[in-house]
């Protein structure tokens, strides 16, 4: 009998954690949480702090060891990483960590140099780092004088520097201006398509709509991971109508709609509907109106924020008193 063959090493997940969990003098900061990450994906790591965002990138970096579980990234134990794959991957740390005294341009050298990277590449790569984060013209100014956002930049600017193809990002964009967040996203979307895989944490959660998918953490435990988009629709069961209508209308005059999961009133006028398909039930409910002697002014599919999306799971988690059974692996395709 011919034993089944192992995953090629183009299958293998890049980032994978097994019912992971690490403890500080018996308090959880990461309960039995699993997941995997393939090449040229983007997940995102979204929850309030002290969710356990950085203890799993820590413990992903080899710079915190699990208390228990299994961590694989590049098919390597980050305990025990090689040369080869510490230098095949970047860490952003949440913390400002480069030198004061140094300019950003200078700094930017002195991580290429730790790296390897000839000497002859680095003003060029050293350029191409600093204008992906918008620091060019910054880059003669002394580390200490750069404002606290640009600082921040200057730390992502270091972690492309020996051009990466895994990045640990923790808290990439915190203190960043809406504008150059989106630049900033923009340039991990590119890094992402150029076949480069990125765990990123934030606690923006508008920044969910960036990510291939997304993990929801809450108190060291995971809540849900899917896509995002999906996990919206997953928050509320489904898709979210509004509607308006011209005379007083009650949530009893939709009870014979099919496939109506929820019918909530919103004013004497207006009713929010979650359904299983928008398409299939506006013009149903339009027809039962009717046939009611209710006009209605319209029907708007809505679409709840990802803060809504993200509170809803979060509360739901509490409630039941437990994390997500962890039915979806971050796919890996």
């Amino acid at each position: 009998m011919t034993p089944p063959s192992s995953p090629s090493a183009a299958e293998r997940p890049i980032i994978e954690l097994r019912n992971v969990t690490r403890r500080f003098n018996g308090l959880t900061a990461v309960d039995d949480l699993s997941l995997s990450l393939g090449r040229g994906m983007m997940l995102g790591m979204i929850g309030p702090s002290g969710s356990g965002k950085t203890t799993t990138v820590r413990m992903a970096t080899g710079t915190l060891q699990p208390s228990f579980g299994e961590i694989r990234v590049l098919n390597e134990d980050p305990r025990r990483f090689s040369r080869r794959a510490r230098e095949a991957i970047a860490y952003m740390p949440q913390l400002f960590s480069l030198y004061d005294d140094l300019t950003a341009s200078e700094n930017l050298n002195f991580v290429a140099g730790l790296f390897g990277v000839y000497f002859w590449r680095r003003s060029r790569i050293i350029r191409r780092a600093l204008e992906t984060v918008d620091l060019w013209d910054a880059r003669d100014r002394l580390a200490r004088n750069l404002s606290g956002g640009m600082q921040r930049r200057l730390e992502l600017a270091c972690a492309l520097v020996h051009d990466p193809q895994v990045l640990f990002l923790d808290e990439p964009t915190a203190g960043i201006d809406p504008v150059l967040r989106l630049s900033i996203w923009n340039s991990l979307r590119a890094l992402r398509d150029e076949g480069r895989t990125l765990l990123v944490t934030t606690q923006y959660v508008s920044d969910a709509e960036h990510c291939d998918e997304i993990v929801l953490l809450a108190k060291g435990r995971l809540v849900a991971i899917d896509e995002p988009e999906a996990l919206r629709r997953r928050a509320f069961g489904g898709d979210v109508l509004r509607v308006h209508t011209e005379r007083t209308v009650e949530p009893q005059m939709l009870a014979d709609v099919a496939h109506l999961t929820m019918v909530r009133q919103d004013s004497p006028r207006s009713l929010t509907v979650v359904t299983d398909d928008a398409g299939t039930a506006s013009p149903a409910i339009v027809e039962a109106l009717r046939r009611q002697g209710i006009a209605v002014a319209s029907v708007e599919e809505y679409q709840p924020s990802y803060d809504d999306a993200f509170a809803v799971l979060v509360k739901d988690s509490e409630k039941n008193g437990t994390g997500s059974d962890q039915p979806d692996q971050a796919s890996g395709r």
